[in-house]
């Protein structure tokens, strides 16, 4: 592992001076002029992907449009930055399936994730592990409110957003006695700003709290808060903005990522491995027994990711549209195929299908469709919820033993894994007439490198400087008894 690291040291040290060069000529640009508000014809146009990529898309339509016509009259150019509307730009449509979508990703944390970690925890660490999920929430919703939102979301340099929303400043809702106009985003045209701040602040909130999967019952909790909210910071909405804003770094370089196989898996994944090499193993790891304490809680929770993430994913066209629906189509193929790619593979290499096995093998496969949901066919969908299965079964059983490191719920086995192979397997199963966009593997190589540096170091050095000053792991009494009596007083009869 410490040559792993020592690569990674060196992959960012190439990595910032593409990113110190980038920064310059940023710093030399001038600022982009404000366009005016789209009419409704163009909002329609415009409803796409969160992803930067199909904004890039509308916005090159819309000005071959103008182009081709040659009209006096052309159409409004579509929004470079958040603008004011008028109600009637406004799709009931679209607004209603996306706060459907807003519920269903809230769904995928609190109740999704904390029952599918907590289940598989020792029974001493149940409310402790379920806490981390909900405390996540908290945090995260403050923090997106207070200058997440407006640094990944607003038009600023090619790795960081403005400040133009800090503390959501500007956006708006002004109902008037003849008119009523509101905000929008510039990457959601049809939807009031609001429901779209919502649904990325969902995704704000699951992707750290995947990350307290890899160091589940050796953590302390005011730690985890810390390193948690610098993180979401530092880490999450950079890459937000550098993938999914059309002015960021990887969106123009055309890196595709529907839903979030970069900016929410791996990053999420790279993340939990440092935790766990930074952190070490749990005492008695290797030779004491370490089973779930209640897999039925997984079951559930696992059958919750798998019903909110059709609105992780299908939500991502940011429209009620045929978009999504076929994204939604992709998205249970490619989990159904997985679940039973790694169930086959467990029944064959140990002799017996396991509900952990099964239900894991579901969840490779809704990470690795994740970027691929809204550009690949039904063919892309099976082979990628196929290998998914497959490799992230290897990789939580195989690899984990091989280095020898304490991947507690296997965060990056299956988060980490599954998000690099649905990434560069978008490049290779993209379809044009579904996404608007031909895949390139090397494209999506370069996305899931740049993640994977700049997440992986940044959270190694974050790891270090928080355990330097308020130390990030309980004591080994504290573990031994458990973190719900130890931490927060409580515990499960």
């Amino acid at each position: 592992m410490r040559n792993f690291l020592m690569s990674l040291m060196v992959a960012a040290a190439l990595t910032g001076a593409n990113v110190g060069t980038a920064l310059a000529q940023d710093a030399s640009a001038p600022a982009a002029a404000s366009a005016p508000a789209p009419d409704a014809a163009a909002s329609t146009s415009a409803s796409a992907p969160a992803s930067a990529n199909t904004a890039m898309a509308s916005s090159a339509e819309a000005a071959s449009a103008a182009a081709a016509s040659g009209a006096s009259e052309a159409a409004p150019a579509a929004p470079t930055e958040p603008v004011m509307v008028d109600s009637s730009k406004i799709s009931a449509g679209d607004t209603a399936w996306m706060l459907t979508s807003v519920a269903l990703v809230l769904f995928m944390t609190i109740p999704g994730l904390a029952l599918f970690y907590a289940g598989m925890v020792r029974k001493k660490n149940v409310l402790a592990t379920a806490m981390q999920s909900f405390a996540i929430c908290c945090l995260v919703t403050i923090l997106w409110t207070v200058v997440g939102y407006s640094i990944a979301f607003t038009p600023g340099g090619s790795f960081i957003g403005g400040f133009s929303r800090v503390f959501l400043h500007g956006l708006a809702y002004i109902k008037g006695d003849k008119a009523t106009t509101l905000t929008v985003s510039h990457l959601a045209t049809t939807i009031p700003e609001s429901v779209y701040f919502a649904f990325q602040l969902t995704f704000a909130i699951i992707t750290p709290a995947l990350i307290t999967g890899a160091f589940a019952d050796r953590m302390k909790f005011s730690a985890m808060l810390v390193f948690m909210a610098l993180w979401s910071l530092i880490v999450y909405s950079p890459i937000a903005h550098m993938v999914w804003e059309p002015t960021g770094w990887l969106a123009s370089a055309g890196v595709l990522d529907f839903a979030g196989g970069t900016v929410v898996h791996i990053n999420a994944g790279i993340a939990g491995l440092m935790c766990c090499l930074v952190l070490g193993k749990r005492v008695g790891y290797g030779r004491e027994v370490m089973a779930p304490h209640n897999l039925v809680l997984s079951l559930i929770g696992a059958s919750m990711l798998w019903v909110g993430w059709f609105g992780f994913n299908a939500g991502s066209a940011v429209a009620a549209d045929g978009r999504a629906g076929f994204a939604m189509l992709t998205t249970q193929i490619a989990t159904a195929f997985a679940a039973f790619g790694w169930m086959f593979a467990e029944w064959i290499t140990k002799g017996k299908p396991s509900v952990l096995g099964i239900i894991s093998g579901a969840v490779a496969g809704l990470v690795a469709v994740t970027p691929a949901s809204g550009f690949v066919g039904v063919t892309g969908a099976i082979v990628i919820g196929i290998v998914a299965g497959v490799v992230c079964f290897w990789s939580a059983t195989w690899l984990k033993h091989k280095f020898n490191y304490d991947d507690s719920l296997d965060a990056f086995g299956v988060h980490g894994v599954g998000g690099i192979i649905g990434a560069l397997l978008t490049g290779v199963f993209a379809v044009k007439d579904i996404g608007g966009f031909d895949g390139s593997v090397l494209v999506q190589a370069k996305g899931v490198l740049v993640t994977l540096v700049y997440s992986g170091v940044v959270s190694f050095v974050l790891l270090k400087v928080i355990d330097m000053v308020i130390g990030l792991r309980v004591t080994e009494e504290q573990e031994r008894e458990g973190l719900d009596v130890t931490l927060h007083g409580e515990h499960v009869e």
